[in-house]
């Protein structure tokens, strides 16, 4: 009985959250705080609603002085309700064109500042590189990616795309790995509780002199970092889970 009340209640609050986060953005568009204020709009009530437990040790990517970039795994479509807990002041994110056609959400993502990129288009994706790099340089502003690509659906962390880190290199400014267990691999929408989410941000690595023939070894180490991290989140959320 649980499932169908809170899949119609996130529906609700889902429609409710883009409605509210387009009401601020369209008093102050394109300000690069509006993805941090819906991003809570969305996560704080949703992860109550969906009765997740959230352990988040992340002052290191709230507190982190900016420009970054935030490099996180991507478990799920939860992850607009789990990661918005973890997005820090002035911060945009990079998402396909295609997102700004989504009723509501598609119209705050654009608001909000977020960089919408074409896949499959050199062209624009050189645009948006250069956009980001003069983002990150000039604007005081954070740049948060979803290194993957695309949902793991808690199947472990996937090879990360070297987008991410070329923005890091070219503009010199540090990665921050921000990592959730496989939190879909438990969650139970059916049952009181529906889950633990276990969060952790790493410690920045610098890229500050860092040329492209470095972004190898930049990718294998972030990569190596983030899979030790989530190996260990996973742990503690399974004993969690086991004591609760």
């Amino acid at each position: 009985m649980l499932l169908p009340l809170r899949m119609l209640l996130l529906c609700v609050h889902f429609v409710l959250a883009s409605l509210l986060g387009l009401l601020v953005s369209l008093c102050r568009p394109f300000n690069p705080d509006n993805s941090r204020i819906a991003a809570r709009l969305y996560a704080v009530p949703a992860t109550l609603i969906m009765g997740m437990k959230m352990r988040l040790d992340i002052d290191g990517v709230l507190k982190h002085k900016r420009p970054a970039v935030i490099v996180a795994n991507h478990l799920s479509n939860y992850d607009l309700f789990v990661f918005g807990h973890a997005v820090p002041p002035r911060t945009v994110t990079l998402g396909k064109t295609s997102l700004k056609w989504v009723p509501l959400f598609g119209q705050l993502y654009w608001l909000a500042g977020n960089v919408l990129i074409e896949r499959g288009n050199a062209i624009q994706a050189k645009k948006a590189m250069l956009t980001t790099t003069d983002t990150l340089q000039h604007k005081d502003m954070t740049i948060w990616v979803f290194a993957e690509g695309t949902r793991g659906h808690g199947k472990g962390l996937a090879p990360l795309k070297k987008g991410a880190f070329q923005m890091a290199i070219n503009a010199g400014v540090p990665i921050i790995p921000l990592c959730a267990n496989n939190y879909v691999r438990g969650m139970n929408l059916n049952r009181l509780r529906g889950g633990t989410v276990v969060m952790r941000a790493l410690e920045p690595i610098p890229t500050a002199g860092l040329t492209l023939d470095d972004l190898p070894e930049l990718m294998a180490k972030c990569h190596a970092q983030m899979k030790a991290c989530i190996d260990e989140l996973d742990q503690e959320a399974g004993t969690t889970a086991a004591r609760a």
